[in-house]
């Protein structure tokens, strides 16, 4: 991913402020379909809005790479706000609107699937974006198993460099709605589960809620605190819930604590020692295949593809484990953040310490 193609992410995000629930991309239009009736219409549905990525980077990303791809096709854009129920009513408000297409990240992977055969029996493709949904005609995502084995491996060099070699861990892992998750958690065991160390305790967050991770991590702590040495935490959400936990129990020094999704404060707490890692999952270049495949799709034709997944034609990514040493090659080169985002007053000295500057 080129620092200058990045770049768009800032003008991505305004138009991500400025955007109605229907964007027309080249056209004026206010959801009748465009002046020459021959534009078509794709439909991007996200799942949630606690996850910053989707709204910071997904949307206006995916906006840029549509409007690149296909001068006048219209987006018709909805948020589930992670109710599944809203998702397939919103996917049937784009299906009465015209969409040629849907790009659907699932809330539920498995009522996603009625979306899908709801779209399909009107003659709509459906893209499966970042989560696989059975029978779509497309799905781009990334190695999700390989994310479950990168946290997890990341935290045995963050033990092992501590001199540890036994122990509790405490697995937070992600929803159990989500198919993602479940690739996480096996990608995650099949490194942990022969390491030496204990899985203590494990939990599947609903909805992938912050403060349902916190609740369950504080109710963990009388039991598993003492041989406590590290967390697997399936995304920086639950990450942040488990630090706080364990903060507010007294757990000192802190565990290294795993995450996923490169979020700014997640960075953050990579600078200043409180969480170990998080996966840098590059969201452009997944935004472009989808879009580009979308409009494949939606013009009868068949996306680009690298691989197939249970027969569904796919293209897969590769994460990137992302620590302090590497935040300047990863997130900072490809302009997601730049330092002075990060490294903010509260976190000046750390960056200082860090080697991480804006020279």
């Amino acid at each position: 991913m080129s620092v200058s193609a990045l770049r768009l992410v800032g003008l991505g995000l305004a138009v991500s402020v400025l955007a109605t629930s229907l964007v027309a991309c080249g056209s004026d239009d206010s959801g009748s379909g465009s002046g020459s009736g021959s534009a078509k219409k794709v439909a991007l549905l996200l799942p949630e809005s606690k996850t910053t990525r989707y709204e910071a980077l997904d949307r206006p990303l995916f906006t840029e790479a549509l409007k690149a791809a296909c001068g006048d096709c219209q987006l018709i854009y909805s948020n589930a706000d992670q109710d599944a129920a809203k998702q397939q009513q919103q996917a049937e408000a784009a299906l009465t609107q015209g969409a040629n297409v849907l790009v659907l990240d699932p809330v539920d992977g498995k009522a996603a699937a009625a979306v899908a055969a709801s779209a399909k029996a009107q003659s709509v493709p459906v893209v499966a974006y970042d989560r696989f949904i059975e029978n779509a005609n497309y799905y781009v995502s990334f190695e999700n198993e390989a994310v479950g084995k990168l946290q997890a491996q990341t935290l045995l060099d963050a033990l092992k460099a501590a001199g540890k070699t036994s122990g509790n861990i405490a697995m937070i892992n992600g929803s159990p709605t989500d198919p993602n998750a479940a690739d996480f958690k096996k990608g995650a065991h099949s490194v942990l589960d022969s390491s030496g160390f204990k899985i203590a305790a494990e939990f599947d967050t609903p909805d992938w809620s912050p403060d349902k991770a916190q609740g369950w991590m504080e109710g963990q702590l009388s039991a598993i605190k003492n041989g406590l040495v590290g967390v697997y935490a399936a995304n920086d959400g639950t990450a942040g819930g488990a630090i706080a936990a364990l903060k507010g129990g007294g757990v000192k020094p802190l565990p290294p604590v795993t995450g996923q999704d490169s979020e700014l404060a997640a960075i953050q707490r990579i600078i200043a020692g409180d969480q170990a890692m998080t996966i840098y999952k590059a969201v452009k270049p997944q935004a472009e295949a989808a879009a580009k495949g979308a409009v494949a799709l939606a013009n009868g034709g068949k996306p680009e593809s690298t691989t197939d997944k249970n027969g569904v034609p796919s293209t897969i990514l590769d994460p990137v484990a992302v620590t302090k040493d590497n935040i300047k090659d990863t997130v900072v080169k490809d302009n997601i953040y730049k330092v002075a985002d990060i490294c903010t007053a509260s976190f000046a000295a750390a960056c200082t310490a860090a080697g991480l500057s804006a020279n």
